[in-house]
Protein backbone atom coordinates (compact mmCIF):
# COMPACT_ATOMS: atom_id res chain seq x y z
CA UNK A 1 0.00 0.00 0.00
CA UNK A 2 0.99 3.42 -0.84
CA UNK A 3 -0.01 6.78 0.48
CA UNK A 4 0.02 10.60 -0.18
CA UNK A 5 -0.75 13.46 2.43
CA UNK A 6 -2.25 16.63 1.58
CA UNK A 7 -2.03 20.00 3.57
CA UNK A 8 -3.64 23.36 3.36
CA UNK A 9 -2.38 25.34 5.19
CA UNK A 10 -4.49 28.51 5.61
CA UNK A 11 -4.32 31.47 8.61
CA UNK A 12 -6.35 29.99 10.88
CA UNK A 13 -6.37 26.33 10.67
CA UNK A 14 -4.09 23.31 8.70
CA UNK A 15 -6.52 21.12 6.90
CA UNK A 16 -4.84 17.48 6.08
CA UNK A 17 -5.66 14.47 4.55
CA UNK A 18 -4.60 10.77 3.80
CA UNK A 19 -5.06 9.15 0.50
CA UNK A 20 -4.68 5.65 -0.08
CA UNK A 21 -2.94 4.62 -3.39
CA UNK A 22 -6.64 4.54 -4.95
CA UNK A 23 -6.28 7.65 -4.69
CA UNK A 24 -9.00 8.21 -2.22
CA UNK A 25 -9.33 10.32 1.04
CA UNK A 26 -9.16 7.57 3.88
CA UNK A 27 -8.51 10.53 6.77
CA UNK A 28 -8.88 14.34 6.94
CA UNK A 29 -8.28 16.29 9.84
CA UNK A 30 -7.17 19.57 11.18
CA UNK A 31 -4.66 21.24 13.31
CA UNK A 32 -4.51 24.89 14.41
CA UNK A 33 -2.21 27.33 13.07
CA UNK A 34 0.03 29.24 15.17
CA UNK A 35 1.05 32.52 13.44
CA UNK A 36 2.91 33.69 16.51
CA UNK A 37 6.43 34.94 15.94
CA UNK A 38 6.67 35.02 12.41
CA UNK A 39 4.63 31.86 11.69
CA UNK A 40 7.67 29.61 12.69
CA UNK A 41 5.98 27.15 14.06
CA UNK A 42 3.76 26.28 11.00
CA UNK A 43 5.46 23.94 9.27
CA UNK A 44 7.21 21.97 11.99
CA UNK A 45 3.49 21.38 13.56
CA UNK A 46 2.21 20.19 9.94
CA UNK A 47 5.68 18.04 9.69
CA UNK A 48 4.43 17.03 13.46
CA UNK A 49 1.23 16.19 12.53
CA UNK A 50 2.08 13.94 10.13
CA UNK A 51 4.45 11.71 11.70
CA UNK A 52 2.03 11.33 13.79
CA UNK A 53 -0.88 10.17 11.92
CA UNK A 54 2.15 7.44 10.76
CA UNK A 55 2.57 6.38 13.92
CA UNK A 56 -0.89 6.02 14.49
CA UNK A 57 -1.23 4.03 10.94
CA UNK A 58 1.74 2.07 11.14
CA UNK A 59 2.41 3.52 7.85
CA UNK A 60 6.04 3.54 7.29
CA UNK A 61 8.19 6.38 5.17
CA UNK A 62 9.07 4.37 2.58
CA UNK A 63 5.08 3.58 2.01
CA UNK A 64 4.34 7.64 1.34
CA UNK A 65 4.81 8.68 -1.93
CA UNK A 66 4.88 12.19 -0.96
CA UNK A 67 3.21 15.19 0.78
CA UNK A 68 1.65 18.21 -1.53
CA UNK A 69 0.71 21.50 0.08
CA UNK A 70 -0.68 24.61 -0.71
CA UNK A 71 0.03 28.04 1.28
CA UNK A 72 -1.46 31.51 0.72
CA UNK A 73 1.76 33.11 -1.02
CA UNK A 74 3.09 32.99 -4.48
CA UNK A 75 5.14 29.31 -4.85
CA UNK A 76 7.60 29.20 -7.35
CA UNK A 77 8.49 25.42 -8.92
CA UNK A 78 11.09 24.75 -6.84
CA UNK A 79 9.68 25.81 -3.44
CA UNK A 80 10.54 29.18 -2.94
CA UNK A 81 8.10 32.09 -1.44
CA UNK A 82 9.45 35.06 -2.43
CA UNK A 83 6.96 37.38 -0.82
CA UNK A 84 6.90 34.86 1.95
CA UNK A 85 3.21 35.09 2.99
CA UNK A 86 1.74 37.69 5.45
CA UNK A 87 -1.14 36.52 6.79
CA UNK A 88 0.78 33.26 8.47
CA UNK A 89 3.66 36.10 9.21
CA UNK A 90 6.09 34.36 6.20
CA UNK A 91 9.07 36.12 5.17
CA UNK A 92 10.69 34.63 2.07
CA UNK A 93 11.70 30.78 2.09
CA UNK A 94 11.52 27.77 0.71
CA UNK A 95 7.90 25.78 1.70
CA UNK A 96 8.98 22.56 -0.07
CA UNK A 97 12.75 22.46 1.49
CA UNK A 98 11.25 23.36 5.09
CA UNK A 99 9.10 20.65 5.35
CA UNK A 100 10.92 18.01 3.59
CA UNK A 101 13.45 18.75 6.47
CA UNK A 102 11.10 18.40 8.62
CA UNK A 103 9.40 15.71 8.04
CA UNK A 104 13.01 13.55 7.84
CA UNK A 105 12.69 13.66 3.93
CA UNK A 106 9.50 13.02 2.69
CA UNK A 107 9.42 14.02 -0.67
CA UNK A 108 7.14 17.32 -0.67
CA UNK A 109 5.30 19.39 -3.23
CA UNK A 110 3.84 23.19 -2.40
CA UNK A 111 2.44 25.39 -4.67
CA UNK A 112 -0.22 28.43 -3.85
CA UNK A 113 -3.56 27.87 -1.95
CA UNK A 114 -5.65 28.66 -4.55
CA UNK A 115 -3.80 26.81 -7.53
CA UNK A 116 -3.66 23.64 -5.32
CA UNK A 117 -7.87 23.94 -4.65
CA UNK A 118 -7.93 24.71 -8.70
CA UNK A 119 -6.18 21.06 -9.37
CA UNK A 120 -7.95 19.85 -6.70
CA UNK A 121 -11.61 20.86 -8.75
CA UNK A 122 -10.21 19.45 -12.26
CA UNK A 123 -8.82 16.03 -10.96
CA UNK A 124 -12.05 15.42 -8.37
CA UNK A 125 -14.51 17.95 -8.64
CA UNK A 126 -16.65 20.61 -11.02
CA UNK A 127 -13.51 20.32 -13.95
CA UNK A 128 -13.12 17.30 -14.05
CA UNK A 129 -12.84 15.22 -17.51
CA UNK A 130 -11.47 18.79 -18.13
CA UNK A 131 -7.23 19.65 -18.99
CA UNK A 132 -7.50 23.25 -19.26
CA UNK A 133 -9.81 24.60 -16.30
CA UNK A 134 -9.77 28.12 -14.85
CA UNK A 135 -11.02 27.76 -10.76
CA UNK A 136 -12.09 31.06 -9.52
CA UNK A 137 -12.59 31.41 -5.70
CA UNK A 138 -15.16 34.25 -4.56
CA UNK A 139 -14.34 34.72 -1.10
CA UNK A 140 -13.21 37.73 0.34
CA UNK A 141 -10.96 37.98 -2.39
CA UNK A 142 -11.14 36.64 -5.96
CA UNK A 143 -8.34 34.49 -6.05
CA UNK A 144 -7.72 31.97 -9.47
CA UNK A 145 -6.18 28.81 -10.16
CA UNK A 146 -5.21 28.16 -13.96
CA UNK A 147 -4.56 24.69 -15.55
CA UNK A 148 -3.47 24.41 -19.21
CA UNK A 149 -2.67 20.54 -20.57
CA UNK A 150 -3.48 19.29 -16.75
CA UNK A 151 -0.05 21.46 -15.35
CA UNK A 152 -0.51 24.90 -13.43
CA UNK A 153 0.26 27.80 -14.88
CA UNK A 154 2.14 28.93 -11.85
CA UNK A 155 4.37 31.85 -13.95
CA UNK A 156 7.94 33.21 -13.07
CA UNK A 157 7.43 33.64 -9.54
CA UNK A 158 4.45 31.60 -8.73
CA UNK A 159 2.15 34.42 -8.94
CA UNK A 160 0.38 33.07 -12.34
CA UNK A 161 -3.20 32.90 -11.66
CA UNK A 162 -3.77 36.07 -10.06
CA UNK A 163 -7.02 37.25 -11.88
CA UNK A 164 -8.54 39.48 -8.64
CA UNK A 165 -5.66 41.68 -9.72
CA UNK A 166 -6.87 42.25 -13.04
CA UNK A 167 -7.19 45.59 -13.49
CA UNK A 168 -10.89 46.66 -14.65
CA UNK A 169 -12.03 50.38 -13.90
CA UNK A 170 -10.30 52.94 -14.49
CA UNK A 171 -12.10 55.74 -12.25
CA UNK A 172 -12.07 53.79 -9.09
CA UNK A 173 -11.09 55.67 -6.34
CA UNK A 174 -10.89 53.05 -3.50
CA UNK A 175 -7.71 51.51 -3.09
CA UNK A 176 -7.77 47.20 -3.48
CA UNK A 177 -5.56 45.09 -0.93
CA UNK A 178 -3.00 44.95 -3.59
CA UNK A 179 -2.37 48.80 -3.24
CA UNK A 180 -3.91 49.19 -6.72
CA UNK A 181 -7.11 50.50 -7.74
CA UNK A 182 -9.92 49.03 -9.96
CA UNK A 183 -8.93 45.30 -9.67
CA UNK A 184 -11.53 43.00 -10.41
CA UNK A 185 -11.82 41.71 -6.51
CA UNK A 186 -13.54 45.12 -5.63
CA UNK A 187 -16.65 43.87 -7.40
CA UNK A 188 -16.67 40.57 -7.47
CA UNK A 189 -15.73 39.05 -4.47
CA UNK A 190 -17.85 39.32 -1.56
CA UNK A 191 -16.55 41.89 -0.29
CA UNK A 192 -17.11 43.71 -3.72
CA UNK A 193 -20.48 42.94 -3.80
CA UNK A 194 -20.93 44.58 -0.63
CA UNK A 195 -19.40 47.55 -2.16
CA UNK A 196 -21.77 47.40 -5.44
CA UNK A 197 -24.56 47.20 -3.20
CA UNK A 198 -23.74 49.86 -0.71
CA UNK A 199 -23.73 52.47 -3.80
CA UNK A 200 -26.44 51.30 -5.50
CA UNK A 201 -28.83 51.54 -2.60
CA UNK A 202 -26.73 55.52 -1.99
CA UNK A 203 -28.59 56.16 -5.55
CA UNK A 204 -31.79 56.76 -4.90
CA UNK A 205 -34.60 55.37 -2.43
CA UNK A 206 -36.23 52.70 -4.80
CA UNK A 207 -37.93 50.24 -2.21
CA UNK A 208 -35.45 47.25 -1.50
CA UNK A 209 -35.10 44.64 1.24
CA UNK A 210 -31.44 45.48 1.31
CA UNK A 211 -32.33 48.26 2.91
CA UNK A 212 -33.73 46.77 6.16
CA UNK A 213 -30.92 45.12 7.10
CA UNK A 214 -27.43 43.62 6.95
CA UNK A 215 -25.94 43.74 3.41
CA UNK A 216 -23.88 40.82 2.21
CA UNK A 217 -23.12 39.02 -0.68
CA UNK A 218 -25.98 36.35 0.47
CA UNK A 219 -28.34 38.88 1.17
CA UNK A 220 -27.84 40.22 -1.87
CA UNK A 221 -28.75 37.09 -3.40
CA UNK A 222 -30.94 35.87 -1.47
CA UNK A 223 -33.05 39.10 -2.58
CA UNK A 224 -31.84 38.62 -6.16
CA UNK A 225 -34.33 35.05 -5.76
CA UNK A 226 -37.50 37.10 -4.35
CA UNK A 227 -36.96 38.87 -7.42
CA UNK A 228 -36.33 42.14 -5.78
CA UNK A 229 -35.40 44.57 -8.33
CA UNK A 230 -32.67 46.67 -6.49
CA UNK A 231 -30.98 43.39 -5.90
CA UNK A 232 -31.19 42.33 -9.24
CA UNK A 233 -29.54 45.54 -10.46
CA UNK A 234 -26.74 44.72 -8.28
CA UNK A 235 -26.19 41.11 -9.61
CA UNK A 236 -26.25 42.63 -12.83
CA UNK A 237 -23.57 44.61 -11.96
CA UNK A 238 -21.22 42.12 -10.43
CA UNK A 239 -22.14 40.07 -13.62
CA UNK A 240 -20.44 42.40 -15.96
CA UNK A 241 -17.22 43.10 -14.08
CA UNK A 242 -17.01 39.16 -13.64
CA UNK A 243 -18.09 38.27 -16.87
CA UNK A 244 -15.59 41.15 -18.54
CA UNK A 245 -12.74 39.93 -16.45
CA UNK A 246 -13.32 36.07 -17.08
CA UNK A 247 -13.32 37.06 -21.05
CA UNK A 248 -10.04 38.54 -20.75
CA UNK A 249 -8.76 35.20 -19.19
CA UNK A 250 -10.47 33.36 -21.99
CA UNK A 251 -8.46 35.32 -23.91
CA UNK A 252 -5.30 34.32 -23.00
CA UNK A 253 -5.12 30.59 -21.71
CA UNK A 254 -8.61 29.49 -23.60
CA UNK A 255 -9.98 27.13 -20.78
CA UNK A 256 -12.55 24.30 -21.87
CA UNK A 257 -14.28 25.44 -18.46
CA UNK A 258 -14.64 27.86 -15.70
CA UNK A 259 -14.82 26.52 -12.10
CA UNK A 260 -16.67 29.27 -9.76
CA UNK A 261 -16.32 28.31 -6.01
CA UNK A 262 -15.86 30.53 -2.82
CA UNK A 263 -18.40 31.63 -0.47
CA UNK A 264 -20.46 33.79 -2.86
CA UNK A 265 -20.77 30.67 -5.08
CA UNK A 266 -23.18 29.30 -2.64
CA UNK A 267 -25.72 31.66 -4.45
CA UNK A 268 -26.06 28.51 -6.71
CA UNK A 269 -26.85 28.65 -10.61
CA UNK A 270 -28.71 31.74 -10.53
CA UNK A 271 -24.83 33.32 -9.76
CA UNK A 272 -23.98 31.92 -13.20
CA UNK A 273 -26.75 33.68 -15.00
CA UNK A 274 -25.35 37.23 -14.30
CA UNK A 275 -22.21 36.01 -15.66
CA UNK A 276 -22.05 33.79 -18.70
CA UNK A 277 -23.91 36.47 -20.71
CA UNK A 278 -21.47 39.46 -20.03
CA UNK A 279 -18.90 36.81 -20.84
CA UNK A 280 -19.81 36.06 -24.04
CA UNK A 281 -20.45 40.25 -24.98
CA UNK A 282 -16.73 40.48 -24.00
CA UNK A 283 -15.04 37.30 -25.02
CA UNK A 284 -12.97 36.49 -28.72
CA UNK A 285 -15.07 34.81 -30.22
CA UNK A 286 -13.08 31.29 -30.54
CA UNK A 287 -12.79 31.13 -27.02
CA UNK A 288 -16.68 30.77 -26.64
CA UNK A 289 -16.79 27.27 -26.20
CA UNK A 290 -15.72 27.94 -22.78
CA UNK A 291 -18.66 26.17 -20.21
CA UNK A 292 -19.62 27.31 -16.60
CA UNK A 293 -19.83 25.14 -13.26
CA UNK A 294 -19.65 25.81 -9.83
CA UNK A 295 -17.09 24.01 -7.68
CA UNK A 296 -17.84 20.44 -5.82
CA UNK A 297 -15.28 20.06 -3.39
CA UNK A 298 -15.91 22.93 -0.75
CA UNK A 299 -13.19 23.29 1.71
CA UNK A 300 -11.28 19.89 0.69
CA UNK A 301 -10.60 20.96 -2.32
CA UNK A 302 -6.90 22.36 -0.80
CA UNK A 303 -6.17 18.97 0.51
CA UNK A 304 -7.50 17.03 -2.80
CA UNK A 305 -5.37 19.35 -5.08
CA UNK A 306 -2.33 18.75 -3.00
CA UNK A 307 -2.32 14.90 -2.73
CA UNK A 308 -3.55 14.96 -7.00
CA UNK A 309 -0.07 17.13 -8.00
CA UNK A 310 1.29 14.34 -5.89
CA UNK A 311 -0.30 11.08 -7.70
CA UNK A 312 0.44 13.20 -10.86
CA UNK A 313 3.76 13.30 -10.80
CA UNK A 314 4.40 9.69 -9.60
CA UNK A 315 2.77 8.87 -12.72
CA UNK A 316 4.90 10.99 -14.83
CA UNK A 317 7.91 9.98 -13.40
CA UNK A 318 6.99 6.27 -13.96
CA UNK A 319 5.47 7.09 -17.51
Amino acid sequence: MAYVFGADIGGTTVKLGLFGSDENLIEKWEIPTRTENGGVQVVPDVAASILAKMKERGIAKEEVLGIGMGAPGAVDDDGYMSGGAVNLGWAPFNLKDAAEEATGGIPVIAANDANVAAYGEMWKGGGRGNSNVVAVTLGTGVGGGIIVGGRLLTGATGAGGEIGHIHIVDEETEVCGCGHCGCLEQYASATGVVRLARRRLAEDDKPSVLREGEVSAKTVFDAVKAGDAVAVEIAERFGYYLGKGLAAVANVVNPEIFVIGGGVSKAGEILLSFVEPNFQKYVFPPCRHARFSLAQLGNDAGIVGAAGMVFEKEKVNAG
